[in-house]
């Protein structure tokens, strides 16, 4: 197997929870395989998450976005972990996105014409979600909850392929099945996966 360049994105924002448990599983497992790892906690950065302006005015990246870029950049696969709250992501974690998924770093538009240059091409993501609620339930009740992230934001700037890992009913979820799923994680991060 191929070493991989890996970035994580822990996007829950509080470092000390099970979103956090499992991106540590999964980097341990990532480094274990001799896998080159970067990874970045969103309860650490330091940005201001408004697009005061929308895009109509240029505004100045932190150094934490513009790190953030750089290991987008630099990866072959982007991990991202996060919690479903309210069916998507945390609002500092869209935050991230609405701040540094710009034109020039992640697409361009052209001039003329509707077809747009997908400037992450060549690396692929894994998103892990977790949810109080079963998948199966989120999906026929809410529909695709991934939607946003996974085309709207990853697959638009290029990342192909892009997986979906979904864990829920993490309310009543007892200590086996914890422990289970911090294994099966650690288990993908050694995969590359």
């Amino acid at each position: 197997m191929r070493a991989k360049k890996i970035f994580i994105l822990l996007g829950h924002p509080d470092s000390d929870s099970l979103n956090g448990t499992l991106a540590s599983e999964y980097e341990k497992g990532a480094l274990e395989a001799g896998h080159d790892v970067r990874r970045m906690n969103l309860d650490e950065m330091k940005f201001d998450l408004v697009l005061h302006k929308g895009y109509r005015a240029v505004q100045e990246l932190e150094p934490d976005l513009l790190a953030l870029q750089e290991n987008i950049k630099w990866c072959d696969h982007f991990i991202i972990f996060y919690p479903s709250w309210w069916s998507t992501m945390p609002a500092q974690l869209k935050g991230v996105f609405d701040r540094a998924w710009l034109p020039g770093f992640a697409f361009r538009f052209p001039d003329k014409g509707y077809i747009w240059q997908r400037l992450l091409k060549g690396r692929s993501a894994t998103m892990f979600i977790t949810s109080d609620t079963a998948p199966i339930i989120q999906r026929l009740v809410f529909g695709d909850t991934t939607n946003e992230l996974r085309k709207g934001i990853l697959w638009f700037a290029g990342f192909s392929p892009i997986y979906v890992r979904k864990f829920g009913y993490l309310k009543h979820f007892g200590m086996w099945r914890r422990e289970s799923l911090k294994k099966r994680v650690y288990k993908l991060g050694k995969k590359g996966k």
